[in-house]
């Protein structure tokens, strides 16, 4: 791993290729790359199905990743039965390969063709804060398409920020963030702390934040979460603050079927001003529910949620047995 991966700045992060990338341990996420980029090239009504196919069967071959999602699934939907857990993974192994090579496609044929497939459902919120010179932070859940919206508003002008995490792979984390950073987005990585991004905010780019990651019990809130709880870091209301920035609740939503990308958009989060933390936890889990729960397929179920339990109970993704 370069030790020059993890510098950052006041200006932000920028991806750097280096020599060593080029080691034959790294052919595979090379070749990985390439396939990718191939198919972006393939009409999207063929593409789609494949990528399906594809995606259906590496979710059921991907044990471990699969074990995660349906556990997370029987905490968050204790009424599911097996059949509807197992449509909802298999519908989201599906998606996940079809929003990279949406990615691929974004950054090596350009924007138009995924403007021209895509609708915003709630436009008219960004237009007003854009009338109205608005700072604002985008509170967005993991979703397989999760970059895209930032890229395309980037590609249209609109100058864009957001945290990250280095991936433990250098040539993957060096194709991810080259990938984010196409059209000139502003990228902090996490392990240079909050400040750089909260300074790119202040000074007139909307920020792009992902509210789901479990961070510790130490500075987080136990709120409800979905059918169970979780431990939440309400750090949005402290941006909301620093930032003088709406926080505004958005999802990327892919239909395979159609082959649209549906951007939603909900209302500002106005109503967290001045409320103590377990408020705003809470809220952020509301706003979070809202956008996931109508097309549950389109989250990265796959992500250790609800690693931190309260005191006495066993962390869900070390039982030996969980049953139906």
């Amino acid at each position: 791993m370069n030790k020059e991966k993890d510098t950052d700045s006041k200006a932000g992060y920028v991806p750097t290729f280096h020599r060593a990338y080029l080691h034959p341990r790294h052919w595979g996420t090379w070749l990985g790359a390439g396939v990718l980029s191939a198919l972006a090239y393939m009409p999207v009504k063929w593409r789609d199905p494949f990528l399906a196919s594809i995606g259906r069967f590496v979710g059921r071959k991907a044990k471990s990743a699969r074990r995660r999602a349906d556990i997370n699934l029987r905490y968050c939907f204790p009424t599911w039965n097996k059949t509807q857990r197992e449509n909802v993974l298999d519908s989201m192994f599906e998606t996940a390969p079809q929003s990279f090579v949406m990615l691929a496609e974004l950054c090596l044929r350009g924007p138009d063709r995924i403007l021209k497939r895509t609708s915003w459902q709630g436009l008219d919120i960004i237009e007003r804060f854009k009338e109205q010179g608005r700072n604002v932070i985008f509170m967005v859940p993991h979703g397989w398409a999760v970059d895209i919206p930032a890229m395309l508003l980037a590609s249209t002008g609109q100058k864009m920020a957001a945290m990250f995490h280095h991936q433990k792979d250098p040539v993957a984390d060096y194709l991810w963030n080259k990938a984010r950073h196409h059209f000139d987005g502003r990228l902090h990585s996490r392990e240079a702390g909050i400040k750089p991004f909260i300074a790119s905010v202040r000074q007139g780019y909307w920020g792009y934040y992902l509210p789901d990651q479990d961070h510790g019990a130490e500075h987080s809130q136990f709120v409800d979460f979905f059918g169970t709880y979780k431990a939440t870091l309400p750090a949005i209301g402290r941006l909301m603050k620093v930032c003088r920035a709406a926080i505004v609740p958005l999802f990327p939503v892919y239909c395979h079927k159609t082959h649209q990308l549906n951007i939603i958009v909900r209302e500002p989060m106005d109503d967290i001003a001045d409320k103590d933390d377990a408020y705003i936890a809470r809220r952020m889990n509301e706003e979070l529910e809202a956008l996931v729960t109508p097309t549950p397929e389109q989250y990265t179920w796959i992500l250790k949620l609800l690693k931190t339990r309260k005191e006495g109970e066993i962390e869900p993704y070390a039982r030996e047995n969980i049953l139906d």
